[in-house]
Protein backbone atom coordinates (compact mmCIF):
# COMPACT_ATOMS: atom_id res chain seq x y z
CA UNK A 1 0.00 0.00 0.00
CA UNK A 2 1.09 3.24 -0.68
CA UNK A 3 2.33 5.55 2.15
CA UNK A 4 0.56 8.41 1.44
CA UNK A 5 2.42 10.54 4.09
CA UNK A 6 5.60 10.50 1.97
CA UNK A 7 2.81 11.97 -0.78
CA UNK A 8 1.45 14.38 0.93
CA UNK A 9 3.28 16.65 3.93
CA UNK A 10 1.38 15.83 7.38
CA UNK A 11 0.77 19.02 9.33
CA UNK A 12 -2.46 18.04 11.06
CA UNK A 13 -5.19 15.31 11.60
CA UNK A 14 -7.71 17.81 8.80
CA UNK A 15 -4.81 17.79 6.57
CA UNK A 16 -4.25 13.65 7.26
CA UNK A 17 -7.63 13.21 6.45
CA UNK A 18 -7.07 15.97 3.26
CA UNK A 19 -4.44 13.70 1.73
CA UNK A 20 -6.17 10.32 2.43
CA UNK A 21 -9.17 11.93 0.29
CA UNK A 22 -7.26 12.91 -2.64
CA UNK A 23 -5.85 9.57 -3.24
CA UNK A 24 -8.59 7.55 -3.20
CA UNK A 25 -12.02 9.72 -3.68
CA UNK A 26 -13.46 11.49 -7.08
CA UNK A 27 -15.63 13.72 -5.65
CA UNK A 28 -18.95 14.67 -7.51
CA UNK A 29 -19.77 18.06 -9.63
CA UNK A 30 -16.04 18.64 -9.60
CA UNK A 31 -13.17 19.92 -11.47
CA UNK A 32 -10.33 17.43 -9.08
CA UNK A 33 -7.67 19.16 -10.49
CA UNK A 34 -8.96 22.11 -8.47
CA UNK A 35 -7.96 20.62 -5.38
CA UNK A 36 -6.56 21.22 -3.09
CA UNK A 37 -4.99 24.52 -3.78
CA UNK A 38 -7.65 26.64 -6.19
CA UNK A 39 -10.74 24.91 -4.18
CA UNK A 40 -10.70 23.96 -0.66
CA UNK A 41 -11.26 20.46 0.32
CA UNK A 42 -12.95 20.41 3.71
CA UNK A 43 -12.92 17.34 5.69
CA UNK A 44 -15.82 17.32 8.42
CA UNK A 45 -16.28 15.01 11.36
CA UNK A 46 -19.40 15.24 12.13
CA UNK A 47 -22.99 17.51 11.80
CA UNK A 48 -24.63 19.79 14.69
CA UNK A 49 -27.67 20.67 13.55
CA UNK A 50 -26.64 23.46 11.42
CA UNK A 51 -23.12 23.41 11.42
CA UNK A 52 -20.53 21.36 10.21
CA UNK A 53 -17.49 20.35 12.38
CA UNK A 54 -14.07 19.75 11.31
CA UNK A 55 -11.90 17.27 12.56
CA UNK A 56 -9.87 20.33 13.64
CA UNK A 57 -13.13 21.50 15.78
CA UNK A 58 -13.32 24.29 12.95
CA UNK A 59 -17.09 24.95 12.40
CA UNK A 60 -18.84 25.76 9.09
CA UNK A 61 -22.44 26.86 8.86
CA UNK A 62 -24.22 24.52 6.19
CA UNK A 63 -25.82 27.58 4.42
CA UNK A 64 -27.32 24.89 1.28
CA UNK A 65 -28.14 22.12 3.64
CA UNK A 66 -25.74 19.84 1.80
CA UNK A 67 -27.21 19.85 -1.28
CA UNK A 68 -30.48 21.03 -0.22
CA UNK A 69 -31.37 17.29 1.92
CA UNK A 70 -31.07 18.22 5.40
CA UNK A 71 -34.44 20.29 6.54
CA UNK A 72 -34.26 19.71 10.48
CA UNK A 73 -30.28 19.89 10.98
CA UNK A 74 -27.61 17.29 11.11
CA UNK A 75 -27.69 14.37 13.47
CA UNK A 76 -30.85 15.23 14.07
CA UNK A 77 -31.82 12.78 17.28
CA UNK A 78 -35.64 12.14 16.56
CA UNK A 79 -34.37 10.68 13.07
CA UNK A 80 -31.50 9.13 14.11
CA UNK A 81 -33.06 7.38 16.64
CA UNK A 82 -36.05 5.91 13.79
CA UNK A 83 -33.15 4.72 11.84
CA UNK A 84 -31.59 2.87 14.47
CA UNK A 85 -34.49 1.51 15.69
CA UNK A 86 -35.84 0.59 12.28
CA UNK A 87 -31.93 -1.17 11.79
CA UNK A 88 -32.20 -3.76 14.55
CA UNK A 89 -35.99 -5.12 12.95
CA UNK A 90 -34.90 -5.14 9.03
CA UNK A 91 -32.53 -3.04 7.19
CA UNK A 92 -33.20 -4.09 4.06
CA UNK A 93 -35.97 -6.73 1.68
CA UNK A 94 -36.56 -6.84 -1.62
CA UNK A 95 -40.00 -5.26 -2.53
CA UNK A 96 -41.08 -6.95 -5.35
CA UNK A 97 -43.68 -9.23 -4.21
CA UNK A 98 -42.78 -8.15 -0.19
CA UNK A 99 -43.67 -5.71 1.96
CA UNK A 100 -42.84 -4.04 4.85
CA UNK A 101 -44.73 -1.19 7.24
CA UNK A 102 -42.18 1.47 6.97
CA UNK A 103 -43.02 1.79 3.08
CA UNK A 104 -46.82 1.46 3.37
CA UNK A 105 -47.31 3.74 6.55
CA UNK A 106 -44.43 6.38 4.60
CA UNK A 107 -46.56 6.07 1.47
CA UNK A 108 -49.81 6.63 3.39
CA UNK A 109 -48.33 9.78 4.86
CA UNK A 110 -47.61 11.06 1.72
CA UNK A 111 -50.79 10.41 -0.46
CA UNK A 112 -52.28 12.69 2.36
CA UNK A 113 -49.97 15.54 2.55
CA UNK A 114 -49.76 16.41 -1.97
CA UNK A 115 -52.16 18.88 -3.12
CA UNK A 116 -55.48 18.06 -4.58
CA UNK A 117 -57.59 20.11 -7.15
CA UNK A 118 -61.39 19.71 -6.41
CA UNK A 119 -62.61 17.70 -9.10
CA UNK A 120 -59.88 15.79 -9.94
CA UNK A 121 -58.64 12.34 -9.33
CA UNK A 122 -55.91 12.38 -6.58
CA UNK A 123 -52.66 11.30 -6.86
CA UNK A 124 -52.51 7.60 -5.43
CA UNK A 125 -50.04 5.17 -5.73
CA UNK A 126 -46.61 5.84 -4.21
CA UNK A 127 -43.21 3.86 -6.40
CA UNK A 128 -40.10 4.34 -4.52
CA UNK A 129 -36.93 4.63 -6.11
CA UNK A 130 -33.50 5.84 -4.68
CA UNK A 131 -32.64 9.50 -5.55
CA UNK A 132 -33.94 12.04 -7.60
CA UNK A 133 -32.24 11.91 -10.85
CA UNK A 134 -33.93 8.09 -10.55
CA UNK A 135 -37.31 9.00 -9.95
CA UNK A 136 -37.56 11.71 -12.30
CA UNK A 137 -36.51 8.15 -15.26
CA UNK A 138 -39.45 6.23 -13.39
CA UNK A 139 -42.25 9.47 -14.09
CA UNK A 140 -40.84 10.15 -17.49
CA UNK A 141 -41.07 5.80 -17.91
CA UNK A 142 -44.05 6.20 -16.67
CA UNK A 143 -45.79 8.57 -18.61
CA UNK A 144 -44.19 7.49 -21.84
CA UNK A 145 -45.44 3.80 -21.32
CA UNK A 146 -49.05 4.44 -19.89
CA UNK A 147 -49.80 6.24 -23.58
CA UNK A 148 -48.10 3.15 -25.39
CA UNK A 149 -50.07 0.60 -23.25
CA UNK A 150 -53.11 2.49 -24.86
CA UNK A 151 -51.94 2.17 -28.64
CA UNK A 152 -51.00 6.32 -29.01
CA UNK A 153 -47.40 5.56 -30.09
CA UNK A 154 -46.65 8.89 -31.45
CA UNK A 155 -46.54 10.31 -27.91
CA UNK A 156 -42.67 9.67 -27.56
CA UNK A 157 -41.66 13.29 -26.51
CA UNK A 158 -41.36 15.44 -23.39
CA UNK A 159 -41.82 18.86 -22.67
CA UNK A 160 -39.33 20.74 -20.70
CA UNK A 161 -38.31 24.31 -19.64
CA UNK A 162 -35.38 26.37 -20.64
CA UNK A 163 -32.69 26.35 -17.69
CA UNK A 164 -34.49 23.22 -16.13
CA UNK A 165 -32.58 20.81 -14.32
CA UNK A 166 -33.90 17.78 -13.31
CA UNK A 167 -30.79 15.53 -12.45
CA UNK A 168 -27.58 13.85 -14.64
CA UNK A 169 -28.57 10.40 -15.37
CA UNK A 170 -29.39 10.10 -18.67
CA UNK A 171 -32.98 10.29 -18.95
CA UNK A 172 -32.89 13.20 -16.53
CA UNK A 173 -30.35 15.02 -18.69
CA UNK A 174 -32.47 14.80 -21.46
CA UNK A 175 -35.06 16.88 -19.74
CA UNK A 176 -32.85 19.63 -18.45
CA UNK A 177 -31.32 22.73 -20.36
CA UNK A 178 -28.12 23.77 -18.43
CA UNK A 179 -25.48 23.95 -21.11
CA UNK A 180 -22.53 22.71 -18.11
CA UNK A 181 -24.17 19.47 -17.51
CA UNK A 182 -26.03 19.00 -20.61
CA UNK A 183 -23.47 19.35 -23.44
CA UNK A 184 -21.15 16.72 -23.45
CA UNK A 185 -23.46 14.40 -23.38
CA UNK A 186 -26.10 15.33 -25.58
CA UNK A 187 -24.90 12.48 -28.67
CA UNK A 188 -26.47 10.14 -26.32
CA UNK A 189 -29.83 11.89 -25.31
CA UNK A 190 -33.33 11.83 -26.28
CA UNK A 191 -34.53 15.02 -28.17
CA UNK A 192 -36.83 17.06 -26.20
CA UNK A 193 -38.97 20.03 -26.51
CA UNK A 194 -37.94 22.83 -24.38
CA UNK A 195 -40.25 26.15 -24.10
CA UNK A 196 -39.22 29.33 -22.74
CA UNK A 197 -38.71 29.44 -19.24
CA UNK A 198 -41.19 32.19 -17.01
CA UNK A 199 -38.16 32.93 -15.07
CA UNK A 200 -38.72 36.40 -14.00
CA UNK A 201 -35.36 37.38 -13.77
CA UNK A 202 -35.79 37.25 -17.59
CA UNK A 203 -38.66 39.71 -17.70
CA UNK A 204 -39.02 43.08 -19.83
CA UNK A 205 -38.65 45.98 -18.57
CA UNK A 206 -42.33 47.05 -17.11
CA UNK A 207 -43.89 43.11 -17.42
CA UNK A 208 -43.25 42.11 -14.06
CA UNK A 209 -43.02 38.70 -12.59
CA UNK A 210 -47.02 37.88 -13.82
CA UNK A 211 -46.43 39.75 -17.37
CA UNK A 212 -43.17 37.37 -17.93
CA UNK A 213 -45.50 33.95 -16.49
CA UNK A 214 -48.13 34.70 -19.46
CA UNK A 215 -45.97 35.59 -22.10
CA UNK A 216 -44.01 32.31 -21.02
CA UNK A 217 -47.23 30.47 -20.88
CA UNK A 218 -48.48 31.48 -24.45
CA UNK A 219 -44.98 30.35 -26.18
CA UNK A 220 -46.16 26.88 -24.07
CA UNK A 221 -49.31 27.18 -25.83
CA UNK A 222 -48.31 27.58 -29.36
CA UNK A 223 -45.38 24.77 -28.79
CA UNK A 224 -48.50 22.33 -27.83
CA UNK A 225 -50.60 23.74 -30.72
CA UNK A 226 -47.52 22.06 -32.70
CA UNK A 227 -46.71 19.26 -31.40
CA UNK A 228 -49.14 18.52 -28.33
CA UNK A 229 -49.79 14.98 -30.33
CA UNK A 230 -45.87 14.18 -30.40
CA UNK A 231 -45.84 14.89 -26.20
CA UNK A 232 -46.64 12.35 -23.68
CA UNK A 233 -45.40 14.53 -20.48
CA UNK A 234 -44.26 17.95 -19.43
CA UNK A 235 -41.87 18.51 -16.56
CA UNK A 236 -40.97 21.25 -14.98
CA UNK A 237 -39.69 22.50 -10.86
CA UNK A 238 -42.67 24.10 -9.25
CA UNK A 239 -41.79 27.85 -8.59
CA UNK A 240 -37.64 27.87 -8.74
CA UNK A 241 -35.32 26.59 -11.08
CA UNK A 242 -32.68 25.29 -8.61
CA UNK A 243 -29.39 24.22 -10.12
CA UNK A 244 -30.32 27.19 -12.77
CA UNK A 245 -29.20 29.39 -10.76
CA UNK A 246 -32.18 29.58 -7.90
CA UNK A 247 -34.36 31.74 -10.95
CA UNK A 248 -37.99 31.88 -9.47
CA UNK A 249 -41.46 32.17 -11.52
CA UNK A 250 -44.77 33.86 -10.27
CA UNK A 251 -47.19 30.71 -9.49
CA UNK A 252 -49.64 31.83 -12.00
CA UNK A 253 -47.46 29.82 -14.82
CA UNK A 254 -48.08 26.43 -12.75
CA UNK A 255 -52.12 27.34 -13.37
CA UNK A 256 -51.31 28.06 -16.98
CA UNK A 257 -49.46 24.94 -17.26
CA UNK A 258 -51.73 22.78 -15.41
CA UNK A 259 -54.48 24.21 -17.98
CA UNK A 260 -52.23 23.52 -21.05
CA UNK A 261 -51.61 20.07 -19.89
CA UNK A 262 -55.62 18.73 -19.50
CA UNK A 263 -56.37 20.52 -23.23
CA UNK A 264 -53.66 18.50 -25.21
CA UNK A 265 -54.30 15.71 -22.88
CA UNK A 266 -50.51 15.57 -21.86
CA UNK A 267 -49.23 14.74 -18.04
CA UNK A 268 -47.84 17.03 -16.10
CA UNK A 269 -44.76 15.68 -14.05
CA UNK A 270 -43.86 18.30 -11.12
CA UNK A 271 -40.54 17.83 -9.70
CA UNK A 272 -40.42 18.74 -6.36
CA UNK A 273 -37.55 17.46 -5.20
CA UNK A 274 -35.78 20.15 -4.45
CA UNK A 275 -38.86 22.91 -3.42
CA UNK A 276 -40.52 20.12 -1.62
CA UNK A 277 -41.44 19.74 1.74
CA UNK A 278 -41.79 23.56 2.96
CA UNK A 279 -38.35 25.30 1.17
CA UNK A 280 -40.83 27.60 -0.62
CA UNK A 281 -43.20 28.84 2.42
CA UNK A 282 -46.04 25.83 1.62
CA UNK A 283 -45.51 21.99 2.04
CA UNK A 284 -45.06 21.76 -1.52
CA UNK A 285 -44.32 24.52 -4.40
CA UNK A 286 -47.42 23.47 -6.26
CA UNK A 287 -49.82 24.86 -3.67
CA UNK A 288 -48.79 28.25 -4.63
CA UNK A 289 -50.78 28.46 -8.20
CA UNK A 290 -53.48 30.51 -8.00
CA UNK A 291 -57.36 29.75 -7.62
CA UNK A 292 -59.10 28.51 -10.68
CA UNK A 293 -62.20 30.46 -10.51
CA UNK A 294 -63.63 30.22 -6.86
CA UNK A 295 -62.07 27.53 -6.33
CA UNK A 296 -58.98 26.79 -3.98
CA UNK A 297 -55.68 27.57 -4.79
CA UNK A 298 -52.65 25.37 -6.03
CA UNK A 299 -52.56 22.72 -8.46
CA UNK A 300 -52.30 18.69 -8.73
CA UNK A 301 -49.95 17.03 -11.07
CA UNK A 302 -50.43 13.71 -12.44
CA UNK A 303 -46.75 12.57 -11.38
CA UNK A 304 -45.26 14.24 -8.68
CA UNK A 305 -41.28 13.35 -7.51
CA UNK A 306 -39.95 14.20 -4.46
CA UNK A 307 -36.32 13.39 -2.56
CA UNK A 308 -34.06 15.49 -1.33
CA UNK A 309 -35.25 16.42 1.89
CA UNK A 310 -37.77 12.97 2.04
CA UNK A 311 -35.69 11.46 4.61
CA UNK A 312 -34.15 14.65 6.60
CA UNK A 313 -31.37 14.67 5.15
CA UNK A 314 -30.27 11.01 6.61
CA UNK A 315 -30.72 8.37 3.83
CA UNK A 316 -31.31 8.68 0.09
CA UNK A 317 -34.76 8.01 -1.13
CA UNK A 318 -36.74 8.83 -3.75
CA UNK A 319 -40.68 8.54 -4.13
CA UNK A 320 -42.95 9.12 -7.55
CA UNK A 321 -46.39 9.62 -6.59
CA UNK A 322 -49.22 8.83 -9.32
CA UNK A 323 -52.53 8.67 -9.76
CA UNK A 324 -54.71 5.78 -10.41
CA UNK A 325 -55.58 5.92 -13.90
CA UNK A 326 -51.94 6.05 -14.42
CA UNK A 327 -51.25 3.05 -12.06
CA UNK A 328 -54.86 1.24 -13.71
CA UNK A 329 -52.82 2.06 -17.22
CA UNK A 330 -50.16 -0.57 -16.57
CA UNK A 331 -52.66 -4.07 -15.33
CA UNK A 332 -52.61 -6.59 -17.51
CA UNK A 333 -51.94 -10.37 -18.39
CA UNK A 334 -49.00 -9.48 -20.00
CA UNK A 335 -45.50 -8.47 -18.25
CA UNK A 336 -44.54 -6.31 -21.42
CA UNK A 337 -47.21 -3.96 -20.17
CA UNK A 338 -46.17 -3.68 -16.35
CA UNK A 339 -44.15 -0.98 -15.63
CA UNK A 340 -40.92 -3.17 -14.70
CA UNK A 341 -38.42 -0.73 -13.49
CA UNK A 342 -36.47 -1.56 -10.38
CA UNK A 343 -33.77 -0.50 -7.91
CA UNK A 344 -31.97 -2.82 -5.85
CA UNK A 345 -32.88 -0.53 -2.53
CA UNK A 346 -36.29 0.17 -3.40
CA UNK A 347 -38.21 1.46 -0.84
CA UNK A 348 -35.25 0.67 1.64
CA UNK A 349 -36.50 0.39 5.49
CA UNK A 350 -34.27 2.62 6.65
CA UNK A 351 -34.81 5.62 4.58
CA UNK A 352 -38.51 5.07 4.52
CA UNK A 353 -38.19 5.00 8.28
CA UNK A 354 -36.20 8.18 8.62
CA UNK A 355 -38.63 10.00 6.32
CA UNK A 356 -42.16 8.82 8.62
CA UNK A 357 -40.11 10.85 11.55
CA UNK A 358 -39.05 13.70 9.22
CA UNK A 359 -42.66 13.99 8.63
CA UNK A 360 -43.47 13.85 11.68
CA UNK A 361 -41.06 16.42 13.32
CA UNK A 362 -42.67 18.71 10.08
CA UNK A 363 -45.86 18.29 11.73
CA UNK A 364 -44.82 18.10 15.55
CA UNK A 365 -42.50 21.25 15.42
CA UNK A 366 -45.06 23.31 13.25
CA UNK A 367 -42.14 23.56 11.06
CA UNK A 368 -43.91 25.33 8.06
CA UNK A 369 -45.26 27.95 10.62
CA UNK A 370 -41.63 28.36 11.68
CA UNK A 371 -39.89 28.50 8.81
CA UNK A 372 -42.25 31.65 7.69
CA UNK A 373 -41.01 34.11 10.47
CA UNK A 374 -37.47 32.86 9.61
CA UNK A 375 -38.23 33.93 6.20
CA UNK A 376 -39.02 37.13 6.81
CA UNK A 377 -35.69 37.31 8.74
CA UNK A 378 -33.68 36.35 5.98
CA UNK A 379 -35.79 38.84 3.89
CA UNK A 380 -34.63 41.56 6.70
CA UNK A 381 -31.20 40.46 6.65
CA UNK A 382 -30.24 40.23 3.02
CA UNK A 383 -31.82 43.73 2.01
CA UNK A 384 -29.40 45.94 2.72
CA UNK A 385 -27.10 43.35 0.70
CA UNK A 386 -29.28 44.36 -2.42
CA UNK A 387 -27.31 47.65 -2.29
CA UNK A 388 -23.61 46.62 -3.01
CA UNK A 389 -22.97 47.65 -6.38
CA UNK A 390 -22.55 44.29 -7.98
CA UNK A 391 -25.90 42.90 -6.84
CA UNK A 392 -28.27 42.71 -9.66
CA UNK A 393 -31.17 41.15 -7.54
CA UNK A 394 -32.06 39.57 -4.61
CA UNK A 395 -35.16 37.24 -4.59
CA UNK A 396 -37.01 34.45 -2.21
CA UNK A 397 -39.49 31.90 -2.25
CA UNK A 398 -39.69 31.07 1.17
CA UNK A 399 -36.43 29.42 2.68
CA UNK A 400 -34.90 29.70 -0.66
CA UNK A 401 -32.69 33.44 -1.26
CA UNK A 402 -30.34 34.42 -3.67
CA UNK A 403 -28.06 36.89 -4.98
CA UNK A 404 -27.48 37.53 -8.36
CA UNK A 405 -23.90 39.13 -8.97
CA UNK A 406 -23.23 40.74 -12.27
CA UNK A 407 -20.85 43.56 -13.31
CA UNK A 408 -21.90 46.97 -11.60
CA UNK A 409 -25.37 45.31 -10.89
CA UNK A 410 -26.76 45.43 -14.80
CA UNK A 411 -28.57 42.27 -15.35
CA UNK A 412 -27.48 42.03 -19.07
CA UNK A 413 -23.39 42.24 -18.20
CA UNK A 414 -22.12 39.43 -16.18
CA UNK A 415 -18.79 38.59 -15.01
CA UNK A 416 -16.53 37.27 -17.56
CA UNK A 417 -15.91 33.86 -16.83
CA UNK A 418 -12.32 34.10 -16.28
CA UNK A 419 -12.52 36.29 -13.03
CA UNK A 420 -15.42 33.09 -11.09
CA UNK A 421 -16.32 35.77 -8.58
CA UNK A 422 -19.22 32.63 -7.52
CA UNK A 423 -15.26 30.84 -7.01
CA UNK A 424 -13.68 33.67 -5.29
CA UNK A 425 -17.11 34.11 -2.85
CA UNK A 426 -17.15 30.64 -1.99
CA UNK A 427 -13.43 30.31 -0.87
CA UNK A 428 -13.98 33.80 1.26
CA UNK A 429 -17.27 32.22 2.90
CA UNK A 430 -15.37 29.20 3.46
CA UNK A 431 -12.73 31.06 5.63
CA UNK A 432 -14.86 32.69 7.57
CA UNK A 433 -16.86 29.52 8.51
CA UNK A 434 -20.16 29.61 6.17
CA UNK A 435 -20.56 26.85 3.56
CA UNK A 436 -21.88 29.24 0.65
CA UNK A 437 -21.77 26.90 -2.67
CA UNK A 438 -22.19 29.00 -5.82
CA UNK A 439 -24.25 28.37 -9.14
CA UNK A 440 -22.12 30.30 -11.04
CA UNK A 441 -22.12 33.65 -10.04
CA UNK A 442 -24.92 33.54 -7.79
CA UNK A 443 -25.02 33.07 -4.67
CA UNK A 444 -28.04 31.47 -2.38
CA UNK A 445 -29.14 31.10 0.81
CA UNK A 446 -30.88 26.93 1.94
CA UNK A 447 -30.16 26.99 5.55
CA UNK A 448 -32.01 23.90 7.63
CA UNK A 449 -34.98 24.91 9.48
CA UNK A 450 -33.22 24.91 12.19
CA UNK A 451 -31.13 27.94 11.51
CA UNK A 452 -31.48 30.64 14.37
CA UNK A 453 -31.07 34.43 15.09
CA UNK A 454 -26.91 34.40 15.34
CA UNK A 455 -26.24 31.86 12.76
CA UNK A 456 -28.56 34.24 10.39
CA UNK A 457 -26.67 36.93 11.59
CA UNK A 458 -23.58 35.32 10.64
CA UNK A 459 -24.78 34.27 7.12
CA UNK A 460 -25.86 37.95 6.07
CA UNK A 461 -22.38 38.90 7.65
CA UNK A 462 -20.37 36.61 5.83
CA UNK A 463 -22.04 36.76 2.56
CA UNK A 464 -21.47 40.18 2.31
CA UNK A 465 -17.55 39.97 2.68
CA UNK A 466 -17.68 36.96 0.68
CA UNK A 467 -19.56 39.12 -2.29
CA UNK A 468 -17.28 42.49 -1.67
CA UNK A 469 -14.43 40.22 -1.50
CA UNK A 470 -14.62 38.41 -4.35
CA UNK A 471 -16.33 41.43 -6.78
CA UNK A 472 -13.33 43.33 -5.85
CA UNK A 473 -11.64 42.02 -9.20
CA UNK A 474 -14.07 43.98 -11.27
Amino acid sequence: MQDISRTFPIISDSDRWRARDLAVLWHPCTQMREHPDLLPLVPVARGDGAWLVGHDGRRWLDAVSSWWTNLHGHAEPRIAAAVAAQARTLEQVILAGFSHPPAVELAERLLALVPREPGRAPLAKVFYADNGSAGVEVALKMAFHWFRNRGETRRTRFVALENGYHGETLGALAVGDIPLYRRVYAPLLAEALFAPSPDAYLAEPGEGPAGRAERAAGALAELLDRHGGEVCALILEPRVQCAGGMRMHDPLYLRRVRELCDAHGIFLIADEIAVGFGRTGTLFACEQAPAAGDGPGGIQPDLMCVSKGLTGGFLPLAAVLATQAIYDGFLDDSRERAFLHSHSYTGNPLACAAGLASLEILEQDRVLERNRATAARMAELAAPLAELPHVAEVRQAGMILAFELTRNGDRRTPFEPALRVGLRAYRAAIARGVLLRPLGDVLYWMPPYCVDEAQLALLAQVTREAIEEATACA
